[in-house]
């Protein structure tokens, strides 16, 4: 073999590389942006809107994920390479991946529990860790929170599924705790009356569910009261918030003295 029939093999070589090198970029370009479009035409769909909310995050990520390793693997294979090749060196590496991201497919895991079981919703207020508010998405890996002082929380779903969760506002009424405390001197019954006309008269209070009013405590330096009300679960804060407010003014108004710790000394002379 001459050295023009080296240099024209060479030519020959390249061209054809080059060919398919534009070929898979070609295909690269037009099928993300098809999977980018057919993920929008689903999401849009009559069909996905009718799926629960929390399951549509999860599933849009689902597809966009397998829409565009499909269109990887095609890109692949019109470079030339066998797609058994590929999908074997593909099964490889996800056994490699998973062994070292092990956290990951616990999520992953996490993820596909909460969106079958439906522990949490999104909407749904959540306290989880210490750390509290409404779902605002469920992903594939992590299920992100919106605190009422409008930070964003990122949770990943491996821990929520092994932890204790606690969802608020899951059922329609709520009970609202209290603890007033009066001092020894008060008349208890007196301020059993005056509670019990502040929760008479405090709107969205729910009196068909039951009223308690009990002394609870013989305190150090008062006696404490445990109060408990029900109320629709929407309207527990205006309920705490206004019973808590009107109680004190109640309690000034009738003379009722709340104590707060103090201790008497005294000092004998010798």
């Amino acid at each position: 073999m001459n050295f023009e029939q080296i240099l024209t093999n060479l030519a020959e070589l390249g061209i054809s590389l080059g060919g398919k090198l534009i070929a898979a970029l070609l295909v690269l370009g037009v099928g993300l942006k098809l999977a980018g479009f057919i993920v929008k035409l689903v999401v849009k769909s009559r069909t996905f809107s009718k799926i629960d909310v929390t399951a549509q995050t999860f599933l849009k990520s689902v597809l966009n994920i397998v829409l565009k390793a499909i269109v990887f693997v095609t890109a692949i294979g019109v470079l030339g390479v066998p797609l058994t090749s590929v999908i074997t060196v593909i099964a490889s590496c996800g056994v490699a991946v998973g062994l070292a991201l092990q956290g990951g497919l616990s999520n992953l895991a996490g993820g596909i529990i909460i969106i079958i079981l439906k522990p949490f919703k999104v909407g749904d207020y959540i306290i989880e860790g210490g750390v509290e508010g409404s779902v605002e998405a469920i992903g594939i890996f992590y299920t992100t929170l919106l605190t009422p002082d409008n930070k964003r929380v990122i949770i990943p779903n491996g821990a929520l599924m092994n932890s204790t969760v606690t969802a608020v506002n899951q059922l329609e009424t709520r009970r609202v705790d209290f603890k007033f405390s009066v001092s020894y001197a008060t008349d208890i019954d007196k301020a059993r009356k005056v509670i019990a006309y502040v929760i008479e008269n405090t709107e969205k209070v729910i009196l068909d569910k039951g009223v308690d009013i009990v002394l609870s405590n013989h305190g150090e330096s008062s006696l404490d009261f445990a109060v408990r009300v029900w109320s629709k679960t929407e309207d527990y804060w205006t309920v705490f918030f206004a019973i808590n407010e009107n109680v004190k003014k109640a309690f000034d108004k009738a003379g009722i003295e709340i104590p707060y710790p103090q201790m008497d000394v005294h000092v004998k002379n010798s």
